[in-house]
C-alpha cells in the first residue's frame, strides 16, 4: 500500500481491503477478548466477529476506533494473511488461560512475518534442523538418542554447548524475547510457515537456566511436528532431550557426584560454569543416570532450598545469552540509513513491537531486567 496516502485516503483504503485474520491478530497481540473490543470501540461482539470471519467490512470510521483502540496503523488491516502457524509448545497448557495462549500465538506470528520482512533485505541462514520425530511411546527413537543425533547434526564436538541460542540461529530458528504482554509464560516455541521459532521469557534473567530452556525450546522444534502441545509426555520429552543434548550421559555421567557430601557442591560448582547448566539440572541428571540415589537427591534439594538456591542459584555469568539474527538485521537496515519507520511504512506493524522483537536484551514493562550477578554464596554452606 502506498505510505504517501493522505490519512483519510489510508483509512478508506484499509476500509475497502480488510483482512479479517489480521484484525484477530491485532486484537490477540493485544490481549483482548472480542468483547473487550467491542466494549472499547462501542459495537457489539457479534460485528466483531463478523469483520474476524469476512462475512462484513468495516466502514472507514469503525477501522479508525479498531486502529486506536489496538495501537496499529490503519493499513495493518490491509495486508495479507498473517503467516500460518502451528500451535505453540507450552510448559503448563492447562494452567496457561486461553486468552494469554492467543497473545503468545500472536506474538509467535508477527516475529514470523517481522522475519520474513527482515529476509527480504537480508540473507539469513537457511532454516535446516533435524527431523528426529519421537512418539509418545517411544517406539522409534527416545528422547535421548534423538538428542544424540541432533548433536551430530549441528556438528558439535564433545563437551559443552559453547552458546546455545547461536547454534540455534546458525540453524535458522529464529530466537526472541517474548513482549511484557506473556512474560507471565514461560519459554515457548513454534513451527511457523517460514521459518521455525523459539520465544525466550524477558524475566527470566538467570543465564544457566535460559540455555535449558532454548534447548528444550529446540527438542520440541526437532521431535514434536505434530505432537499436541502442553502435554506431559511431550514436555518430559523435550526435558530429556535438553539434558542429554547440553549433557551428553556418557560423558557427563562419571563425572558427577553420587551425593553432596565432602568437596561435592565445589565439585558441583564447577560442573555448572563448565557446562552452562544449573546446580538443578545437574542433580536431577545425577539421579537420572542412577549415579544418585533417591535419599542423596532429595537431601540436596533440601539444602538447595535452604541456601535459596531454588530461587537463584549462585553462579560465576550473570549476563544472557543473547539472540543476534533479527537484532543484527536491523542493523544493518540502520547502516544502509533505512530507519524503523522506513522499514514499517505501509505494514501498518506496531513500531513498539517490531523493537522488542529486534532486540538484543529483553524488556519487560515498566522496567528492562537488570542483569546482575548473583550475590556471592560459600558452595560449602
Amino acid at each position: 500500500m502506498d505510505s504517501s496516502l493522505r490519512p483519510s485516503q489510508t483509512l478508506a483504503a484499509a476500509a475497502s481491503l480488510f483482512n479479517g485474520e489480521r484484525l484477530t491478530m491485532a486484537r490477540q497481540l493485544a490481549g483482548l477478548k472480542k468483547s473487550h473490543l467491542a466494549t472499547l470501540i462501542e459495537m457489539s461482539p457479534a460485528s466483531v466477529t463478523a469483520w474476524e470471519s469476512g462475512a462484513k467490512q468495516p466502514n472507514r470510521a469503525t477501522v479508525a476506533k479498531l486502529a486506536l483502540a489496538l495501537k496499529v496503523e490503519p493499513q495493518f488491516f490491509g495486508g495479507g494473511s498473517p503467516p500460518k502457524a502451528n500451535k505453540p509448545h507450552f510448559r503448563s497448557l492447562r494452567s496457561t488461560p486461553q486468552i494469554a495462549q492467543d497473545e503468545a500465538e500472536a506474538y509467535g506470528r508477527f516475529v514470523a512475518e517481522v522475519a520474513g520482512m527482515l529476509e527480504n533485505a537480508v540473507e539469513f541462514p537457511a532454516a535446516l534442523l533435524p527431523d528426529l520425530p519421537v512418539d509418545p511411546d517411544e517406539h522409534t527413537m527416545t528422547p535421548e538418542a534423538a538428542a544424540r543425533e541432533a548433536r551430530e547434526f549441528f556438528g558439535i564436538t564433545p563437551g559443552p554447548i559453547q552458546h546455545v541460542v547461536r547454534l540455534a540461529e546458525r540453524a535458522g530458528v529464529i530466537v526472541v524475547f517474548s513482549e511484557p504482554g506473556v512474560a507471565a509464560i514461560d519459554a515457548y516455541s513454534l513451527h511457523t510457515a517460514t521459518r521455525p521459532i523459539i520465544i525466550l521469557n524477558p524475566v527470566k534473567d538467570d543465564y544457566y537456566r535460559q540455555r535449558f530452556d532454548v534447548a528444550h525450546e529446540l527438542g520440541h522444534l526437532v521431535m514434536h511436528h505434530d505432537a499436541e502441545p502442553g502435554g506431559k509426555v511431550a514436555e518430559d520429552q523435550a526435558n530429556r532431550f535438553a539434558a542429554e543434548f547440553l549433557m551428553p550421559a556418557e560423558e557427563i555421567a562419571p563425572l558427577l557426584p553420587s551425593s553432596t557430601a565432602g568437596r561435592a557442591w565445589a565439585h558441583l560448582a564447577e560442573l555448572k560454569e563448565h557446562w552452562g547448566v544449573s546446580l538443578a539440572a545437574l542433580l536431577y541428571r545425577s539421579r537420572a543416570l542412577g549415579v544418585m540415589g533417591d535419599v542423596s537427591y532429595r537431601n540436596a534439594m533440601v539444602r538447595m532450598s535452604q541456601n535459596g538456591w531454588r530461587r537463584a542459584e549462585p553462579g560465576r555469568i550473570s549476563s544472557l545469552e543473547m539472540p543476534s539474527m533479527l537484532p543484527r538485521a536491523k542493523e544493518v537496515l540502520g547502516d544502509a540509513g533505512i530507519d524503523d519507520g522506513e522499514f514499517l511504512a505501509g505494514s501498518g506493524l506496531p513500531h513498539a513491537l517490531y523493537a522488542i522483537a529486534a532486540s538484543r536484551v529483553p524488556t519487560t514493562d515498566p522496567e528492562p531486567v537488570k542483569v546482575l550477578a548473583h550475590p556471592t554464596t560459600s558452595w560449602s554452606s
